[in-house]
């Protein structure tokens, strides 16, 4: 992506400006893998907007590449940039699991304006 998000709450990382680079694996099209691509996409805007690099693997496709990062279980999300390597499995649809797994510091919610 081309757009950079300079703020420095959104994510745990030296460099305001780095691209978070994710691959999510997954097998075929199953209602769990379109899941975990819908939860990780909507994350990534929340708290990465302009900032991320989504590459997701199909293993029914290409099984050959779970060997590169010891892919033991599916849907499985990898952050390999920034270091170090990361990972989260599962369908991503518990947020607060995904952003400490991935160490992504949760945007701040706008200020409530009460008590």
């Amino acid at each position: 992506m081309s757009d950079q998000n300079t703020s420095q709450d959104h994510a745990d990382s030296d460099d305001p400006l780095d691209i978070w680079n994710l691959r999510l694996y997954v097998a075929g099209q199953t209602a769990k893998s379109r899941t975990a691509i819908e939860n990780l996409k909507r994350i990534c805007e929340q708290h990465l907007p302009g900032r991320y690099d989504i590459e997701v693997v199909d293993l029914l496709e290409n099984p050959q590449l779970a060997r590169g990062d010891q892919i033991i279980a599916i849907p499985t999300l990898v952050r390999k940039l920034p270091n170090p390597m990361r990972k989260v499995i599962g369908d991503l649809s518990n947020e607060e699991k995904t952003l400490v797994g991935m160490q992504i510091v949760p945007r701040k919610p706008p200020d409530a304006g009460g008590v």
